[in-house]
């Protein structure tokens, strides 16, 4: 039997070592995997957000149609009621954000709900990391979550709100890393702002603007849709806002409606997308639009 000397042996493990070392080199030098497409075939579908790994349904019930006014119009019974059907049809999604004034409407509803089973998005205007922290201590208690499911940087517009905004980030990341928020992000309003929202490693999620008319959208279709792919790209969760445009859900008329999801839907890169909705045959119509264009 052959005896293995000190000599060989540091040989040895320095090849094994160096042959380790240039393995790594060249696996984080390899591109990273594209992400896969985002398939679907109904609205209750459940999709991940991409690498903050929440889970929920492809539609969402938004809460901000003019402002909110029309959500808060429905009073307390009228929106638990809303939310309790759309639950019973899947929606698994509630969107709101300080400026709707439905935090209060949304706590209403969840309990109502197995919370464990609702993603509830919510956003703030904050400017400072004093005003993020209380604001999110706030939101906790208003929405009665022990931990906040995301919260999102609303309506930036600055091409470099991301470094005016650093330390409203900063207060974020701690209350996610602390365990009082799941996920962070930002929705924008400026083609700027959502080109510095892509370059931003630390954003979960991305509220957008998105359908195929340009309507109340940061700039053409096709321009969004490429920050949206790189987005996707970086495993951000993509979700989309004003898919039929306008301020309302009767801004367009259903062949409009049809061919707005088939446009987010064919792009592959959004996961989810929230309407503002005030009535239940509004959602079941959406519904419907949903499985007539993953037919298609």
């Amino acid at each position: 039997m052959s005896t293995l000397t000190r000599r060989d042996f540091l040989a040895t493990a320095s090849v094994v070592a160096g042959a380790a070392a240039i393995g790594a080199r060249l696996e984080a030098t390899q591109p990273a995997a594209a992400a896969a497409a985002v398939r679907v075939k109904a609205g209750s579908d459940l999709v991940t957000l991409g690498k903050s790994g929440i889970t929920t349904s492809v539609l969402g019930l938004g809460t901000g149609t003019n402002s909110g006014k029309e959500q808060r119009d429905l009073g307390k019974d009228g929106f638990v009621r809303l939310v309790r059907e759309a639950y019973d049809r899947g929606i698994r999604y509630l969107d709101t954000a300080d400026m709707y004034k439905t935090h209060e409407l949304v706590a209403a509803a969840l309990k109502e709900l197995p919370r464990q089973d609702v993603f509830v998005q919510t956003k703030t205007s904050a400017g400072t990391a004093e005003q993020a922290k209380a604001v999110i201590e706030r939101f906790r208690r208003e929405l009665d979550m022990e931990t906040l499911d995301s919260v999102l940087l609303h309506c930036m517009t600055r091409p470099q709100w991301s470094v005016e905004r650093r330390a409203v980030i900063d207060a974020l990341l701690d209350a996610k890393r602390q365990g009082r928020v799941r996920a962070i992000g930002v929705s924008c309003h400026s083609l700027e702002a959502l080109t510095d929202a892509v370059a931003n490693e630390h954003m979960d999620l991305h509220l957008v603007r998105i359908n195929p008319f340009g309507s109340s959208m940061e700039d053409k279709p096709e321009k969004v849709a490429a920050e949206i792919a790189k987005m996707h790209a970086k495993n951000r969760g993509v979700i989309g806002m004003k898919i039929y445009g306008g301020w309302g859900y009767g801004a367009k008329n259903r062949k409009q409606r049809l061919e707005s999801v088939k446009y987010v839907l064919g792009l592959g890169t959004v996961h989810a997308f929230t309407i503002g909705f005030s009535k239940i045959e509004q959602i079941d119509e959406t519904l419907e639009l949903i499985k007539e264009a993953s037919a298609g």
